[in-house]
């Protein structure tokens, strides 16, 4: 029981952001998103994986892999855009 409730749960906190990411992907938008919240996150996502490396947890490790991949996903768009924005 614990270990389908720790990969329900890595699931739906991974699958989460994809909605987002699918969003700036088609919309090319990321101005209502907070830069320091996605910086803190992606710093916490890669503790979470380096962490998971450690104590050798598959789930965790794909799960804040996965998470890690969109998370930097949407934190490269967010600089990029907001970079462009500013020179225009």
């Amino acid at each position: 029981m614990q270990e389908l409730v720790g990969s329900l749960a890595a699931f739906l906190t991974t699958v989460a952001f994809v909605p987002q990411a699918y969003k700036i992907y088609k919309t090319n938008q990321t101005k209502d998103l907070s830069l320091s919240l996605f910086l803190i996150f992606s710093s916490g996502v890669f503790m979470w994986l380096i962490y998971g490396i450690m104590i050798k947890d598959f789930p965790i490790m794909i799960a804040n892999t996965i998470t890690l991949f969109l998370s930097l996903y949407i934190l490269y768009k967010k600089i990029s855009i907001d970079k462009i924005e500013k020179s225009i």
